[in-house]
């Protein structure tokens, strides 16, 4: 069967969610196409030059009239791909902090692991985070285990490889950057999948490297109170604390270093 056969880069879609990029989106658009050919661009109500800068480029460009949030984003993006009828989808985020040139190895890890989510994982020269995102991006790890019942490496990345029954899945609740924290929740409770990290290096504005990136849309108290407030309320709903707790310290993040 074709779903057997290891993944492909005309296989998967390469899904980047934009908000007012104009300042990097070409240079991460160029990127995913150096590697993958169905590169879809959602611009999620941009108000500068987003869509503008790539326009003579060989892409797919989906436009939200006003801003939704991120999760609308990817809803839109996974549904493109999932009407061409593509075996999975790849994210990256398109303020040009992540590399296109790690998609590869996302997609090179999917088919050691078939048909789990593969995290690019910030794990590699992470002094150059700032502080506080580092101990929020640790914070939403905590919170994401109470939802997957495992441990999950950098649960916070936006750079992700998703398999097709992933993308697929209907009626994943949580706007904005809760969607990315709920749909591995999603996941790991409907159709059992679990996350496989690769580690990948940070690339911050302030890394001493000289790279130019816009400042984040993400708040780390804002959003991770909205992430993790999220997590518990769904926590305690299906109880069960104290078993959950012992199974997510029984299982601890799975990390692919190939």
């Amino acid at each position: 069967m074709a779903d057997s056969l290891p993944l492909g880069p005309d296989d998967v879609a390469v899904v980047i969610p934009a908000l007012n990029e104009a300042l990097r989106i070409r240079e991460v658009v160029e990127g995913a196409l150096e590697h993958f050919p169905h590169v879809i661009v959602v611009d999620d109500g941009s108000e500068d030059d987003t869509a503008v800068r790539i326009a003579d480029l060989p892409v797919t460009v989906l436009r939200h009239p006003q801003r939704r949030g991120k999760g609308a984003a990817l809803r839109s993006g996974f549904a493109e791909a999932v009407r061409r009828g593509l075996r999975g989808a790849l994210t990256l985020d398109g303020d040009g902090q992540h590399a296109a040139s790690d998609l590869p190895r996302l997609l090179a890890s999917a088919n050691r692991h078939p048909g789990c989510i593969i995290i690019g994982a910030r794990l590699r020269k992470r002094a150059s985070q700032p502080l506080l995102r580092r101990l929020a991006n640790e914070f939403g790890d905590w919170g994401v285990a109470w939802g997957t019942h495992y441990q999950v490496a950098d649960s916070q990345s936006g750079q992700r490889f998703y398999p097709a029954e992933v993308i697929a899945m209907r009626e994943v609740p949580g706007e904005g950057f809760v969607f990315e924290a709920q749909v591995l929740i999603s996941a790991a409770r409907r159709l059992g999948t679990r996350c496989v990290s690769v580690p990948i290096e940070s690339r911050y504005r302030d890394a001493g490297n000289g790279e130019c990136f816009r400042p984040s849309h993400f708040r780390p108290l804002r959003d991770l109170y909205r992430i993790t407030s999220h997590i518990v309320r769904f926590a305690l709903r299906h109880g069960r604390v104290r078993q959950v707790h012992r199974t997510i310290r029984a299982n601890p993040p799975v990390i692919d270093e190939t």
